[in-house]
């Protein structure tokens, strides 16, 4: 795997969880909202933490089309789950969360589950472009004109 791949893996691993941890902290500031309130949704997407944690979350979501691109899905979300790791911490240390020991564990086991994941291929079945389909198809029409002379 080249070097821009495992920088496009790490920005997936780390715009997710750095947006939602900008977007809970500015919700926090917020308070409820309400969906039948529309005026109350444009005033929370108006706050810088709210509005930060969007900006961040369309590079995840930038970045994860691209690593869709060239990975299979089984390969990236697995890849991509240190996040949770970082959620995790995230949550502990800036925004005084409590993290419950069996959570703790359960991060751990879903951290774990990475090297299993990064140890396989990216791509699981090759796939074919409408280039390759078409050669594909004229090798086999030639290869049946061939064999009927």
């Amino acid at each position: 795997m080249t070097f821009r791949k495992y920088l496009v893996l790490a920005g997936v691993t780390v715009f997710a969880p750095a947006g939602d941890s900008m977007l809970s902290h500015g919700m926090k500031q917020v308070g409820n909202i309400s969906l039948n309130h529309l005026p109350a949704v444009i005033s929370a997407v108006l706050n810088p933490w709210v509005a930060a944690g969007i900006a961040l979350l369309i590079a995840f979501v930038i970045f994860n089309m691209t690593a869709l691109s060239w990975a299979d899905l089984t390969y990236v979300l697995p890849a991509t789950s240190l996040g949770y790791v970082l959620v995790a911490l995230i949550a502990r240390f800036a925004l005084h969360e409590h993290i419950t020991p069996i959570r703790w564990i359960g991060i751990a086991l879903i951290a774990g589950g990475v090297g299993f994941v990064a140890a396989g291929p990216a791509l699981t079945v090759p796939t074919s472009t409408p280039e390759s389909a078409e050669s594909e198809r004229e090798t086999a029409v030639a290869a049946s004109t061939g064999a009927e002379r």
